[in-house]
């Protein structure tokens, strides 16, 4: 009777697979079978159709790759020594590495970002941050080399860079830490983080003509932390938002102590309105020190010039420069859909992306909808800003990117998936699932006005909805262990000379 039971289970099991292979996709052949290298060989004397720029983490240098061929096309030196060619260890580029601090001979090069006009990749530069000695790099892509480093005074931790206005009137760097200011006594004692530690944003101009970069002027915040930024588009070019947590200003245990509050804050920046501040004179002069360093392609040498000014707004004594808008929970992704009025904040401890519209951000200002102040600065109430919640998408929503048709993709770095939806009144919470292992990505032509997406390789199968596999799965289980009571009930009662 046991065997008989092996056999009948046997059976089901190959029913089963059966019947999952007659579910096989027409094209699966052509997916094994086929030539793929073909699909993504460039020939001799073609060009390939992307540039994908990389940034090269503690490398401190950065990659290109050809797409669709994955060719490594050239590793351009940044912010490290660079043996292959001498970078930073030759007497001509040795300045391009030099800080207020000394030579930094390495970093950490974190994100990248291209000069844009009308909205738009230009194809002229491309932007670089460095992660642990705040400086920002320009690299020329005429030449596919380093141009310019200046380095950020009033900064630690410069992760919230490099990001461009719309026409790259503007560079902007948000302080990943506050830290007590350039121009104070720095020693503190860190129990006195409220009162001593603030937060800068900066502003770093770039000229239309040749791209050289300059501190246009920084604005003073409390402290708090800043993690990620986008410039506005369309309706909203005139601003920039930031992500910003530890809104607790906790400087003990951070896992724990920077995580107390449901809600954190998107910084929301009138770049204009700063603007006509600092032509009224209102900036406050600073005494710091920060590196500017240029490479010059004709005479192939580096120069290093120490500056010692800057211009400082304070933000709570300059009326409607910042605002705040409460964020669910410790935001780090703060992206602005191609439209220019979609901006969607990614809490990472927040099983839910909030999706604020500008026009209500505006409407809330203007009626001063507003739910008092952090340190000075108006918060306005979460509700007046809010377009909509996708609920619990995934678990560590990060980066969320568009794709031009109304449809934005959120990364969940601890479900490690891709959550879908659609950026409308009628479909708002359409989610679907993808199963990957996700942390920072990108798309082609990603945070302009017209995104697109380069030629893929077909798909041997179609992507399922997680919801809809997990459904399937369930049945199939059901079903099996249905059949095999059925069959061990029927031989019960043979056994028992019941049949």
């Amino acid at each position: 009777m046991k065997n008989f039971k092996l056999n009948a289970l046997a059976m089901v099991s190959l029913c089963l697979l059966l019947s999952l292979n007659s579910c096989k996709p027409k094209n699966a052949s052509n997916a094994v079978n086929g030539d793929a290298a073909s699909r993504v060989y460039v020939p001799p004397g073609k060009y390939d159709e992307l540039y994908n720029f990389v940034s090269g983490g503690f490398s401190g240098q950065v990659s290109v790759y050809g797409i669709p061929s994955g060719r490594l096309l050239r590793v351009i030196p940044v912010f490290s020594v660079n043996p292959e060619n001498g970078w930073g260890y030759s007497e001509e580029t040795k300045p391009m590495l030099n800080t207020s601090h000394g030579e930094v001979p390495w970093d950490d090069q974190h994100h990248l970002d291209l000069s844009q006009t009308n909205g738009e990749i230009d194809g002229r530069w491309l932007f670089a941050n460095a992660n642990n000695t705040p400086r920002i790099a320009r690299i020329d892509l005429k030449t596919f080399r380093t141009a310019e480093i200046i380095e950020i005074p009033n900064s630690a931790g410069n992760h919230s860079s490099p990001f461009i206005t719309e026409n790259t009137e503007y560079v902007v760097a948000g302080t990943r830490f506050s830290v007590p200011m350039d121009n104070s006594n720095g020693d503190v004692p860190i129990n006195t983080y409220k009162q001593n530690f603030k937060g800068t944003l900066s502003f770093i101009s770039v000229a239309p003509t040749d791209g050289n970069m300059k501190i246009a002027f920084q604005i003073l915040l409390p402290g708090m932390d800043f993690d990620l930024s986008h410039g506005g588009k369309g309706p909203s070019h005139d601003w920039f938002f930031f992500s910003c947590y530890n809104s607790e200003q906790a400087h003990t245990l951070l896992e724990v102590n920077a995580s107390q509050r449901d809600k954190d804050f998107i910084l929301a920046v009138n770049w204009k309105k700063a603007e006509e501040y600092l032509k009224q004179g209102k900036g406050q002069k600073q005494q710091v020190k920060y590196a500017h360093n240029k490479y010059d392609d004709v005479t192939h040498t580096a120069t290093s010039v120490i500056e010692t000014e800057i211009i400082m707004l304070d933000a709570k004594d300059l009326p409607g420069i910042v605002y705040m808008i409460p964020c669910p929970k410790s935001p780090h992704g703060c992206d602005v859909d191609p439209t220019g009025e979609y901006i969607v904040g990614s809490g990472k401890l927040a099983a839910l992306i909030p999706v604020f519209s500008f026009t209500k951000i505006q409407q809330a200002i203007a009626n001063k909808t507003f739910d008092g102040d952090y340190s000075g600065i108006p918060v306005i109430k979460y509700e007046a800003a809010l377009y909509g919640e996708v609920k619990k998408p995934g678990l560590g929503p990060l980066h969320t990117e568009f794709d031009g048709k109304g449809n934005a993709y959120t990364t969940c770095f601890v479900s490690s998936e891709i959550m879908f939806f659609e950026i409308c009144l009628s479909r708002f919470f359409a989610i679907k699932a993808i199963a990957l292992s996700s942390c920072a990505w990108d798309t082609s032509i990603r945070f302009t006005l017209k995104p697109f997406a380069a030629k893929t390789c077909e798909m041997p199968f179609p992507i399922v909805p997680a919801p809809i596999i997990v459904t399937v799965l369930i049945i199939i289980n059901f079903f099996i262990n249905s059949i095999v009571n059925v069959v061990q009930i029927y031989f019960y009662f043979c056994a028992n000379e019941f049949c």
